[in-house]
């Protein structure tokens, strides 16, 4: 089974491409790390305890108001705009509680992906969507046989998006929460650099309607296609040993690119 990593910065258009993924005709399984990292901070979960008893004593609006309906020790869900001001922002104090919150999501979110992953291989996909918008960042590339960046040309046209979307973000708020997940074009530079010839890295880009948007990903997908057709994850499912052999490969190959990559980060650092 291919896993397509699909990442790129926010208000990209990541959501809106993951969606046609999902739909026909493409029907893909799509594993939405989103989802996935607010399930596992609801009321009553590990995550959603250990957020409480870092952040709670410093916020004191980390949770929503209680509903006038519920029962007066149900615990209150948490207040996802009060929580992102405490994390979202270039200052050491809010990159110490990022990180902080990083490790509290990130160990839960990654045990669901994989159980995710092993549910659609058995039930025999030829691919997956793997939807992480920090997918580099986190480490998750490295599982990838794909990765697909959802680029913006224009800065500007990503913070009217944002600002579109979010109507409740003020201009420095929107502009913390683009800087927090990276620079579009640094995950382009780096898809790239797996490979575009052999389908490794792919970009799509979203300047324009939803139409134009189409015809990137169809023209994404087929060139995806032409690098692990359908048959190919047949065999792997049907032979397991192959599989493996194919997983651990993967494995190698990523983490040796992103070795290069690294080393070529530090020879352009060392030439400033």
């Amino acid at each position: 089974m291919l896993i397509i990593g699909l990442t790129g910065s926010i208000a990209t258009g990541k959501s809106t491409v993951s969606s046609l993924l999902s739909s026909p005709p493409y029907c893909l399984p799509i594993i939405d790390a989103d989802q996935l990292a607010r399930r596992v901070v609801e009321p009553g979960t590990k995550g959603y305890n250990a957020i409480v008893s870092y952040f709670g004593p410093s916020t004191p609006d980390l949770l929503l108001p209680p509903h006038p309906n519920d029962p007066p020790n149900r615990p209150r869900p948490l207040n996802r705009p009060a929580l992102g001001k405490r994390v979202f922002g270039d200052s050491e104090a809010l990159k110490r509680d990022r990180m902080v919150l990083n490790k509290i999501v990130h160990p839960a979110v990654r045990w669901e992906i994989y159980k995710a992953l092993m549910y659609y291989y058995v039930r025999g996909h030829w691919a997956v969507v793997l939807d992480v918008p920090l997918l580099f960042e986190s480490g998750m590339d490295l599982i990838c046989g794909t990765v697909i960046v959802v680029g913006v040309s224009d800065p500007s046209v990503q913070m009217a998006r944002l600002r579109a979307r979010d109507a409740h973000l003020s201009a420095e708020d929107a502009e913390n929460r683009v800087k927090s997940q990276g620079d579009v074009k640094g995950k382009v530079e780096k898809a790239e650099f797996r490979g575009t010839a052999d389908a490794r890295g792919v970009i799509v880009w979203n300047d324009g309607d939803r139409r134009q948007l189409q015809g990137e990903v169809a023209r994404a997908i087929l060139k995806i296609q032409g690098s692990s057709p359908q048959w190919w994850a047949w065999c792997l499912l049907v032979a397991p040993p192959l599989g493996v052999s194919v997983m651990a490969w993967n494995l190698l190959v990523n983490f040796s690119t992103r070795r290069r990559w690294e080393k070529k980060v530090e020879r352009e650092r060392a030439n400033l």
